[in-house]
């Protein structure tokens, strides 16, 4: 379910992203990423505080985690510029729910 919220956020739709998310979160807690996204999801939709809340889950799980090691672990001369915009926005909604930037 992570990666089907993930992909919701990649297609822009958050609030679907948010349902997928929080499904997933509820059956396994122990996914980071799950929690970051979710915090750039609610970001997008003008939930700062939820989205900090997300973060806050996501750093007590993955406490080194920063947008730029994911950054460089996913960025391929393969993607193009659509997924390579969308995957900014994603970051930058994590940035600004107080994702580590690196």
């Amino acid at each position: 379910m992570a990666l089907s919220g993930f992909a919701k956020l990649l297609l822009a739709c958050p609030e679907e992203a948010i349902s997928l998310l929080r499904c997933s979160i509820e059956i396994n807690r122990n996914y980071p990423l799950a929690h970051f996204w979710l915090a750039a999801a609610l970001m997008r939709i003008g939930r700062p505080d939820e989205a900090r809340t997300a973060t806050q889950a996501g750093l007590a799980l993955s406490p080194s985690f920063t947008i730029a090691r994911v950054y460089r672990n996913t960025r391929s001369p393969w993607i193009d510029n659509y997924y390579q915009a969308q995957r900014e926005r994603i970051y930058d909604g994590m940035r600004k729910a107080g994702v580590p930037e690196g």
